[in-house]
């Protein structure tokens, strides 16, 4: 008699439901695996000299773009040094026009690509992008003009790269203007949530910067994030990761303004640098606390701040009790870039201030 194998249906069912389950999981991570690891693009403009553009070779290993707008007239002492925000914010356009009007006063001005954006060199190690290291290059390129001081006019992290400079270099410096001050590290003094007097009459900007990160963030570059941090490998190449950073700094720019209707001032730069910004921000755990060396600072300082700046109020604070010899302006009707909604008013007190 023959015997009969029976299969039960319900097993078939349960191991046809099993291989698509692992179906389904394979392809998730097939997935998962391309958003990690194919190259992204985010439509960045090609970066493009400027007219007079010229380069440095310096000891620290930088290659370092730059250029120098002549001062007009009787020339002043002292060279401008105008330190760009970021880290890894490239000089454009309009930093340079509104550079001009000081040139016409009789300075020279030198303005450059921080190594890692712009114009200037990329690092293979991305460990080497340190805040001490664009300290270095900046009192490289100071030597190299052969001035006896300068004076540094810092923008957002340009601020914290001229007290990091006039830490290790008071006797370098003639005056110093500060315009958005970000946090001294390697950490603030002053509770970060320290408040304002309300006679200055400050607000909040309509964005924030963690909109605006979270908004155009992928899987893929938060992944390019983690690798840098914790590895210090680099996940996309200096293009891309470039690429992206431009299209990121665009976004959080809109955290930059009083008034969102100035969001159609911004332009859409190349040039920044992705692992320059990042890992210099890492660095600054690894900071030397400059504060020690500038107590009692005589150095004269404008501090200047937009009355929506999006950096905390604790960071002009801690400028004005460092630095003793300080002017205070609250810029009205402005955010963290002044000279994009008060034009004028920005370059007007600059003048003043120096012309004292």
């Amino acid at each position: 008699m023959k015997k009969i194998l029976i299969v039960s249906g319900t097993h078939k069912y349960k191991r046809n439901a099993f291989r698509l389950i692992i179906g389904a999981a394979f392809a998730g991570i097939l997935i998962l695996l391309f958003k990690v690891f194919w190259p992204g693009q985010y439509g960045s403009p090609p970066v493009h000299p400027w007219a007079g553009t010229k380069y440095l070779n310096l000891q620290t290993g930088s290659r370092i773009a730059y250029m120098l707008i002549p001062g007009k007239g009787v020339k002043k002492t002292y060279p401008i040094f105008y330190l760009e925000g970021g880290p890894g914010g490239p000089v454009d356009d309009v930093t340079i026009r509104m550079m001009m009007p000081l040139a016409e006063e009789g300075y020279d001005i030198y303005l450059y690509d921080q190594i890692g954006c712009g114009l200037s060199g990329r690092l293979q190690n991305i460990r080497d992008y340190t805040a001490d290291r664009h300290r270095q290059d900046l009192e490289e390129m100071v030597k190299k003009t052969g001035a006896e001081e300068v004076i540094l006019i810092g923008q957002s992290w340009g601020t914290i790269l001229g007290v990091l400079f006039a830490a290790d270099n008071p006797g370098k410096v003639e005056k110093m203007v500060f315009t958005g001050p970000g946090p001294i590290p390697p950490a603030p003094i002053e509770p970060i949530d320290l408040r304002a007097p309300d006679s200055l009459h400050l607000r909040a900007p309509y964005y924030t910067n963690r909109q605006q990160y979270e908004k155009v963030s992928n899987l893929r570059t938060k992944a390019m994030s983690y690798c840098a941090t914790k590895f210090g490998k680099k996940l996309a190449t200096d293009a891309e990761a470039d690429d992206f950073a431009a299209y990121l700094n665009y976004e959080c720019n809109k955290s930059c303004v009083f008034d969102t209707s100035a969001i159609k001032k911004l332009q859409y730069t190349a040039g920044y640098g992705y692992y320059s910004q990042l890992m210099t921000l890492v660095s600054f755990r690894q900071v030397h606390d400059p504060r020690p060396k500038l107590r009692n600072s005589s150095i004269p300082v404008l501090i200047m701040r937009g009355q929506a700046d999006n950096q905390k109020w604790a960071n002009t604070r801690e400028f004005m009790d460092l630095f003793t010899n300080h002017q205070l302006v609250i810029v009205p009707r402005a955010g963290h870039f002044i000279y994009l909604e008060q034009p004028e008013l920005y370059i007007n007190t600059i003048k003043v201030f120096l012309a004292r």
